[in-house]
């Protein structure tokens, strides 16, 4: 079974060559000293269209293709919230996805086994048939890591509750089978409110993951009434992050829409954040 892309030629482009020179160019923009992020377990980065968010997001896969042990890596699970209301609350998908830049092929053995941790999460396609936030992060990791194989995770329900529901779950399945992980949560920031006022918030927010405070944050974000869409995928990135000894999070690049269009007036803010 394969999941064909639902948001090329819109999102990203859909001509393969044309893509890896563009992704190429944002990743050889992204300058990281190697010291820390290489210590990395664990990411959060944005998913708009290319051309506002592309820049940010290789900062997360620029820390990625620092990581010390990154041909240890078994599977990338990858959370991204549910923006269409398809499907169920939490839903993992069984295909493999296509991108013009080929197959990912699904951790099918670990798929099951999240899915199997908790009646709440559903082995589930219709919640990731139109989603964009999980698929625009494939084309990055595949110019990082030689083919990559991954789970496809889609957070409906974001509630703290739910957050640690997923983490415990991801932490167990992939500890019955021996598997070394990384969590890349897919997540933009504050939406269509004036820069500056975004940004007070979003940093607020930050701060509690730079301290691997999930539960401040996840409290933050809803106290401010930050509209991070992702903010229950970035939650469960941080918890096992945690769980895996961690120290903090490192923001590696912060930006927003405005800083493409113009437009500071009402932006949505990106960020690249490493766990490490």
């Amino acid at each position: 079974m394969q999941r064909e892309p639902a948001v090329a030629n819109a999102f990203y482009t859909g001509r393969s060559e044309k893509l890896k020179e563009e992704i190429d160019g944002f990743l050889g923009n992204a300058r990281l000293s190697g010291n820390s992020v290489g210590d990395a377990v664990s990411y959060v980065a944005p998913h708009a269209g290319y051309r506002y968010s592309g820049q940010v997001a290789a900062f997360t896969y620029k820390a990625l293709s620092m990581k010390k042990d990154l041909d240890k890596i078994d599977t990338f699970v990858i959370i991204g919230p549910n923006h269409t209301g398809l499907g169920y609350p939490v839903s993992v998908s069984m295909a493999d996805w296509n991108t013009p830049l080929g197959l990912v092929d699904n951790d099918l053995e670990l798929s099951n086994e999240i899915a199997l941790q908790s009646e709440r999460i559903s082995i589930d396609e219709e919640a990731h048939s139109l989603e964009h936030s999980v698929e625009v992060q494939l084309p990055f990791l595949q110019r990082v890591v030689e083919r990559p194989r991954c789970c496809f995770v889609c957070m409906g329900n974001q509630s703290l509750d739910y957050c640690m529901m997923l983490s415990s779950a991801i932490l167990k399945g992939a500890k019955r089978l021996g598997r070394n992980i990384v969590v890349i949560a897919s997540s933009d920031f504050d939406h269509y409110e004036p820069a500056k006022i975004a940004e007070e918030k979003d940093m607020q927010a930050i701060e509690e993951l730079k301290g691997l405070r999930f539960e401040q944050f996840h409290g933050k974000i809803e106290e401010l009434d930050d509209s991070a869409c992702g903010y229950g995928p970035i939650t469960v990135s941080a918890m096992f992050a945690k769980n895996r000894g961690a120290k903090e999070g490192i923001l590696l690049k912060y930006s927003n829409s405005g800083n493409v269009t113009g437009d500071y007036d009402s932006v949505v803010s990106y960020s690249s954040i490493a766990f490490v």
